[in-house]
């Protein structure tokens, strides 16, 4: 995606948010935040999280989850393993046997729409 420049000075000039965002074609994908669980980090309901699934995920990234079906995005905790909100209503969310539990991508950015 990619929008013109307004200046004068710079005609035929570009900016692309696929490349601002690193935004790989084929491993990333737009989600649309809802709640608030992490809101102490600036993401809010109603942005949009780039989400990138070519990262392995690693400890202290902020993952797009499936748990049980249900799609949340937390800050990931390896060991030992949970999921944790950015907000302190929220509490962390440990596992049991049995829950299906998938991470679908490290979220890279958060776009925030302002009016």
């Amino acid at each position: 995606m990619t929008f013109p420049l307004p200046h004068t000075d710079l005609s035929g000039t570009e900016i692309d948010l696929n490349d601002i965002f690193n935004i790989r074609k084929h491993s990333c994908f737009l989600f649309r935040v809802r709640g608030n669980a992490m809101d102490g980090i600036g993401i809010m309901e109603g942005d949009t999280v780039v989400t990138d699934r070519s990262i392995p995920p690693q400890n202290g990234h902020v993952v797009l989850a499936v748990i049980d079906g249900k799609i949340i995005i937390r800050r990931l905790k390896k060991h030992p393993f949970c999921l944790l909100a950015e907000n302190p209503r929220f509490s962390p969310i440990r596992p049991v046997e049995g829950q299906e539990v998938r991470i679908w991508g490290v979220v890279t950015a958060c776009l925030k729409k302002l009016v």
